[in-house]
């Protein structure tokens, strides 16, 4: 009987510090709140919201579009972001494929 209970608070542990790890990992997703719109290729889709520390420069790198600041007029200063600013994304390889 002594063996039972220990091995049901051993899964239970298991269990308990699966759920945690589970809860922690989905609070910590890029699309979380709608933020990122992500596409298949890993990349970002064409409506980006800014999110608190990103500036332009990592927006860039991480879904691929050089030319941000081109893209957006409404974007006067580069260095003016703010979190909530939506602005357009077009990878430079989708922009290759369109002016063939």
């Amino acid at each position: 009987m002594r063996s039972s209970t220990t091995l049901a608070e051993a899964v239970s542990w298991y269990t308990a510090l699966l759920l945690a790890m589970m809860l922690m990992l989905s609070c910590c997703e890029p699309g979380e709140g709608g933020h990122t719109f992500s596409d298949s290729r890993g990349g970002c889709d064409e409506i980006y919201v800014v999110r608190q520390g990103e500036t332009l420069h990592t927006i860039s790198e991480k879904c691929g579009d050089p030319f941000i600041v081109e893209e957006n007029p409404h974007i006067h200063d580069p260095d003016d972001v703010f979190p909530g600013l939506v602005i357009k994304i077009t990878p430079y390889k989708n922009r290759r494929a369109h002016r063939v």
